[in-house]
């Protein structure tokens, strides 16, 4: 896609040719080359070790939808990092949680903001959470050889339905399948230990305070099992990325709010260890 030379301030011709309102189409047809799933690896043996983010939660409650992750990137049993940000808005009523390869999955979620911005731009309206959920699905499909080479992305894409009035939950698989889930769900190493957690304290009359308690309860559990997931670390100060969705949009939890409700957990883990108790009946 060469500028045109001869005349200066102009822009190339495919940007002023009427298409498709999506950028991921855009640059398939003008510059496939800058799509990550077209970029071509050098043969390998055996899996490539590269940084992976872990353990995503969310929960819905009444009002929106709550999503958190942990801090930790892992590569292999080495923490190759302990303060990624793993949790992204992908637009003012949408957020995306990454699990697995780091560097793709940051990428990945760089191209779905922009295609959801473009989106906008172009048609004068927002896609509907169905149709943003649909897109990334779009897009991890794209990167299945890749994944199949063990650099797999596996996101939690969560938002505030405008339409329905009500927050909503996305998870994947690797080949792009996307299965919505009801309540609460989880994806990355600690996924299993951190959805039994919350299948054991989750209610549909949480209050958004409850509900951003039990995420973070929830990771913590995780971490207790979960080697590659981090827990509340507060001798460095880092805390889960805690977001909330609801019709007010999309908002971050401060960190003063994330180190109060770990910092209270915390101390009610120095009275029973594995946490609260669910009743049996």
């Amino acid at each position: 896609m060469e500028a045109n030379t001869r005349k200066p301030g102009r822009l190339p011709a495919a940007f002023l040719t009427p298409g498709s309102s999506s950028f991921m189409d855009f640059l398939s047809e003008h510059q496939p080359e800058m799509l990550p799933g077209k970029r071509q690896l050098p043969p390998t043996q055996g899996v490539l070790e590269a940084p992976h983010g872990t353990t995503i939660v969310a929960t819905t409650f009444p009002g929106g939808v709550v999503l958190a992750g942990d801090r930790r990137a892992t590569m292999g049993n080495v923490i190759a990092q302990r303060d990624i940000e793993k949790v992204f808005p992908a637009d003012e009523y949408s957020a995306v949680g990454i699990a697995g390869t780091a560097g793709l999955a940051v990428e990945m979620v760089k191209l779905f903001q922009l295609e959801l911005e473009h989106f906008e731009k172009v048609e004068g309206a927002t896609l509907s959470l169905e149709g943003k959920a649909n897109r990334l699905s779009t897009m991890i499909r794209s990167n299945l050889g890749m994944a199949m080479q063990g650099l797999a992305v596996v996101p939690l894409f969560a938002g505030y339905d405008v339409d329905r009035a009500k927050g909503r939950i996305f998870s994947y698989d690797v080949t792009g399948g996307r299965s919505e889930e009801h309540g609460f769900a989880a994806t990355g190493s600690g996924s299993v230990f951190a959805r039994g957690a919350m299948k054991k304290l989750y209610r549909d009359d949480l209050t958004e305070e409850q509900a951003t308690t039990l995420v973070v309860q929830a990771l913590y559990d995780a971490a207790d099992d979960d080697s590659a997931t981090g827990g509340p670390d507060v001798a460095r100060r880092i805390y889960p990325i805690v977001t909330v969705i609801s019709e007010e949009g999309f908002r971050r939890l401060a960190e003063a709010e994330t180190s109060e409700i770990a910092r209270s957990i915390l101390a009610r883990r120095l009275e029973q260890p594995d946490g609260p108790r669910a009743a049996l009946l």
